[in-house]
């Protein structure tokens, strides 16, 4: 279910069990995936952002403004792992700005999600998304 929820191959998640969730610019939407799960997601962009059971909640690690700074702890659900995914650091790298055919592209992009950091108020009030640079 996750992969079908978050999109991806795995859904990187930390819980907030014994911690307090306070929820700054209101509630996510949600979206009941069974009949004991409900996920949570940005109204405004789609971001997956929960993770609900009855034993408390999981929020997206991708979703936070520093991810590198929560490392996983545990693989859980590892029996619905693609094959595949233990070989994708044996893969090719290569680095965005290295695509020479997207460039013009890539720098014409602007973004309307949050930016990566607090603001006084979103979206502001000039109306609309203000864009950043991706």
């Amino acid at each position: 279910m996750c992969q079908k929820a978050f999109g991806a191959f795995y859904a990187p998640l930390v819980s907030v069990r014994a911690g307090t969730l306070a929820w700054t610019r209101g509630e996510p939407a949600r979206f009941r995936s069974s009949n004991h799960v409900s996920r949570g997601f940005c109204r405004a962009c789609g971001t997956p952002l929960t993770y609900e059971a009855p034993d408390g909640v999981a929020l997206a690690i991708g979703a936070f403004d520093h991810p590198e700074a929560i490392a996983p702890a545990i693989q859980y659900g590892v029996e619905a792992k693609l094959s595949y995914t233990d070989t994708l650091h044996a893969l090719p790298v290569r680095r965005t700005e290295e695509d020479a055919a997207a460039l013009a592209f890539l720098n014409s992009l602007v973004g309307f999600q949050h930016p990566d950091h607090d603001t006084q108020a979103w979206p502001p009030e000039t109306g609309g998304a203000q864009g950043h640079r991706e």
